[in-house]
């Protein structure tokens, strides 16, 4: 039966990951008209989102990535319109979007991530850099706590790589992550209702799966099934889906993690309004376990229909 009532698709928006989300906007269009639903596409950075109360719009799909689409900005907004949307509601994705006290939460609640330091970086100049490295193991990844789409993330190995990092992240964010270095390889495991879809390994030549290797390089490669045995894929499964009710976060979304290299798996990250292009990893997981990418989008749609 056909979705009865007119969706406002939300994508683009402002933030250093708009084009991503004009990518996974495109992309979820197409599959809802496919599926006669009938689209307002609405891009945030171009009209007053408060001007959806006049469309006649019955829910909202959200397609936007970053900062003001998935840090709980422009759920509160809908939720104050009375607008249904997809995803998690306003608390679950602003906690989501700040790393640091993600990760925070997770150690809190006895969930196994790496050791890491949170500093705001008009702290930098005063930063001891070389005790910092020795503490957390001689070699770091710095992320902005903030971003997504592995934006201003870069690897340090020595306390000038180290100052350079965390320049660059400062960048984007006035609060950035310093955390212990994981040997990987990296898992993504996506969240579709109460239930985890089968792991993606992802293996890049790259030095990390950075910006570059998500959506530019050919040369990433992704395996789904991921290659555990069985044991081991259903307790990460069960680890990502603890990890996202952790943060209350519902309907859907992805859980990032890496091996050790004791052979333990630590949580990365987690994001609310994954990615949703031709390189995207939720779709390559709902493909396997029986969701084509349109049945995806309208199982996603649906979760609109149950927001609050």
């Amino acid at each position: 039966m056909a979705y009865k009532g007119r969706v406002a698709l939300l994508a683009g928006g402002s933030s250093a990951e708009r084009e991503i989300s004009l990518r996974s906007g495109r992309a979820i269009e197409a599959a809802l008209l496919e599926a006669g639903v009938d689209v307002l596409w609405f891009d945030p950075a171009e009209q007053d989102i408060t001007t959806l109360a006049q469309m006649n719009v019955r829910s909202a799909f959200i397609a936007l990535h970053g900062r003001g689409g998935e840090d709980g900005q422009v759920q509160a907004v809908l939720k104050h319109l009375g607008i249904p949307f997809t995803g998690s509601d306003v608390l679950a994705c602003a906690l989501a979007m700040d790393k640091s006290r993600t990760k925070a939460l997770w150690k809190g609640m006895g969930l196994p991530t790496a050791e890491a330091r949170t500093i705001h970086a008009h702290n930098i100049a005063s930063l001891n850099t070389e005790a910092l490295m020795a503490e957390l193991g001689g070699k770091v990844m710095v992320k902005p706590a903030h971003e997504g789409s592995s934006i201003g993330m870069s690897k340090a190995e020595n306390a000038a790589e180290l100052s350079a990092a965390l320049q660059q992240a400062a960048q984007y964010d006035g609060e950035i992550l310093i955390e212990r270095w994981l040997s990987g390889p990296e898992y993504t495991v996506g969240i579709l209702g109460d239930e985890a879809l089968p792991a993606i390994r992802v293996n890049t030549p790259n030095g990390f799966y950075d910006f570059n290797a998500k959506y530019e390089s050919n040369s990433t490669e992704y395996v789904c099934p991921a290659g555990l045995d069985e044991a081991t894929e259903q307790a990460v499964r069960a680890l990502a889906l603890s990890a996202f009710h952790a943060v209350g976060a519902s309907g859907w979304g992805r859980v990032d993690l890496m091996l050790d290299n004791d052979g333990s798996m630590q949580l990365l990250e987690i994001n609310l309004v994954p990615g949703m292009t031709a390189k995207s990893l939720v779709p390559m997981a709902a493909q396997q376990y029986g969701l084509s990418f349109k049945q995806l989008v309208l199982r996603l749609l649906a979760t609109a229909d149950t927001s609050e």
